[in-house]
């Protein structure tokens, strides 16, 4: 199971926010860049990046601070947050990110999804946000009523190579992940998912390890990394058991 770090960028800085709230910030380094390395330097491979302005904005912002990180030798960047358009995601790919997330544009639009899937094979993961259960969009401003369940499997229909599955009421929190909901979302497709959300110890990631059967590949983590609450090759190695 992959461990990926996970930056996000808000106001050209690398913060975490408390269940998406964009004035509930912690900053962890005020260059994104200086994160990439340093994770890159405790044995990251594959990096989550996100950019938060882009995500309330509908449009990338931190373009500069991506293309930065697509440098650093040995790392491949996944990349969300406003890539609602066919030349967003054609420029952020551009900058040399490996494979990119779309999240509210997967929701408002099926066919989008179609044709970025059929365009861009292998390289579109959908982000699946929910609260409780009902598919969040536009940042988690928006809650809606479909199911994550429903849209998990809307969008493995229409190409999507895996699934990112957050519950937002734990993001941010430590409070552990959702292992019930990443569970149904897992046994649901046929697609990878990749666990997101509430990552807190060690024992949530040994808890997350019976899952990769199900097919689970992966999990996000956040601010369990950046606080210090255990290091990225101690979790590595859990998985490797």
């Amino acid at each position: 199971m992959l461990i990926i770090p996970a930056i996000d960028i808000k106001d050209g800085r690398c913060v975490r926010l408390f269940q998406g709230e964009m004035d509930k910030e912690t900053v962890y380094f005020e260059n994104p860049l200086d994160a990439a390395r340093h994770w890159v330097s405790e044995g990251a491979t594959f990096i989550h990046i996100v950019d938060l302005n882009g995500a309330v904005e509908g449009r990338p912002v931190h373009t500069p601070e991506v293309e930065s990180i697509c440098r650093v030798n040995g790392l491949s960047v996944e990349l969300g947050g406003g890539l609602r358009s066919l030349e967003a995601v054609e420029a952020a790919l551009a900058l040399g990110v490996s494979r990119v997330v779309i999240g509210t544009a997967a929701y408002d639009n099926a066919e989008f999804l179609r044709t970025l899937c059929k365009k861009f094979p292998g390289k579109i993961v959908v982000g699946i946000d929910a609260r409780q259960g009902k598919v969040a969009v536009k940042g988690w401003k928006e809650t809606t009523s479909m199911d994550a369940v429903e849209l998990a499997k809307r969008c493995e229909q229409d190409g999507a190579s895996r699934i990112i599955y957050t519950d937002i009421a734990r993001d941010g929190t430590r409070e552990g992940v959702n292992l019930d909901e990443t569970l149904k979302i897992a046994r649901a497709v046929k697609i990878p998912i990749i666990a997101s959300g509430g990552v807190a110890t060690l024992d949530d990631i040994r808890a997350l390890k019976p899952l990769e059967k199900e097919g689970v590949e992966g999990v996000i983590v956040g601010r369990a990394l950046y606080a210090g609450a255990f290091a990225l090759r101690e979790a590595q190695v859990v998985t490797s058991m």
